[in-house]
């Protein structure tokens, strides 16, 4: 990949508005961890200081990721932004593995896919799109067309396994080793694919954001925002423990909507950020390669580190999450394969998982 030459960064730096709110984002943290390890605390208040510090946190994200955009391109930044971004999700599903939560895990890593795919990118498209001067936001078709290709090839395991439990196929008997195959051979896939892609020459922002950041400032900020946020994750799903057992919320709904919602907070504003700021490329670079890592990375690589844990993973999940996944990669492709997007399309994209959301509301 040819990166950028550097450019003269602004001195003026983070603004006083930023600087105040990086304080107010870590008085929230502060209060989330202490009504986290403090006896008595009611959880409600738990929760909303935990879903504050996260929103601070994805904000953080989003100021370095826009920087880092222009130090290093759409390609490194929209990856590097991904892989802080999906921290959460690592630790979330873990917790839940070890506290023999098998479904919520799974749930989680599905609704993440989901909620990438469907709504996080829909309303980046709607965003970027009415931004646009005539409504049709433009990026480059390659990166969708990998991504699908990715979803699709995790998803095609998801699909063979699906038909063979619905088949009483004897495979069927042998899941968690087929997962096993199957994630190693997903994992060697995806990283044929990042080499490439890293490799490759992207194409450049019409138009570029001011660095005001240095390269090691932006770096440190997306990296302490997004380790933050795992540990905030984890504080925001325990307060959420007592909410979903007093309003009867199933476990499809809560790890599908609620704790995706709260572990991909990261990726909500970031790509919507940059959409507003008509940063097409790397708007969809951040929410695509989210959507790739998720599917043909940290699945397949928890499906393996789950054999250390107390409960396993596999790639078996229910026929209806099996429909919902294939059909999600078909949508994407379709929407995004040829470079272009429309206000109409993203809503198609926020409808569809709209849908899934009120199927795992009813039990899934």
């Amino acid at each position: 990949m040819n990166v950028p030459a550097a450019q003269p960064v602004a001195a003026h730096g983070l603004t006083p508005a930023e600087r105040g709110g990086i304080v107010v984002t870590f008085l929230l943290a502060a209060g989330a961890a202490v009504t986290r390890y403090s006896p008595g605390v009611p959880s409600i208040a738990a929760f909303v200081l935990a879903g504050c510090a996260l929103a601070g946190q994805a904000w953080l994200v989003s100021i370095a990721t826009e920087q880092l955009g222009g130090h290093l391109g759409p390609a490194l930044a929209g990856t590097l932004q991904a892989t802080v971004g999906n921290v959460p999700e690592l630790f979330v599903v873990l917790f839940a593995l070890r506290a023999h939560q098998a479904v919520v895990a799974q749930m989680t890593l599905l609704g993440s896919i989901l909620m990438n795919a469907l709504l996080v990118l829909g309303l980046v498209l709607v965003v970027g799109a009415s931004r646009s001067r005539d409504g049709i936001m433009r990026f480059s078709p390659r990166l969708p067309n990998d991504e699908a290709t990715l979803l699709l090839v995790a998803s095609f395991l998801i699909v063979l396994l699906g038909v063979a439990h619905l088949l009483h196929d004897p495979a069927s008997h042998h899941g968690q080793a087929v997962s096993i195959v199957g994630a190693v051979m997903i994992l060697i896939v995806y990283g044929a694919w990042m080499r490439q892609y890293l490799r490759s020459e992207r194409p450049q922002e019409p138009t570029a954001p001011e660095l005001r950041l240095s390269l090691p400032l932006s770096l440190a900020l997306v990296s302490v925002a997004g380790v933050g946020s795992a540990f905030t994750s984890d504080w925001f799903v325990h307060a959420l423990q007592p909410t979903i057992t007093q309003l009867h919320i199933s476990e499809q709904f809560a790890g599908l909507v609620i704790v995706a919602l709260a572990g991909n907070a990261v990726e909500h504003s970031v790509g919507i950020y940059l959409a507003w700021r008509r940063q097409a490329e790397l708007a969809i670079a951040v929410v695509k390669t989210s959507v790739a890592q998720i599917a043909a990375f940290i699945y397949p690589l928890l499906v393996l580190v789950s054999l250390l844990a107390a409960t396993s993973l596999t790639f078996s999940i229910a026929p209806l999450y099996i429909a919902a996944l294939f059909g999600t990669a078909v949508l994407v492709w379709q929407i995004t394969g040829d470079g272009e997007a429309t206000v109409f399309e993203g809503f198609a994209l926020i409808a569809a998982f709209v849908v899934i959301a009120v199927f795992a509301a009813f039990g899934g």
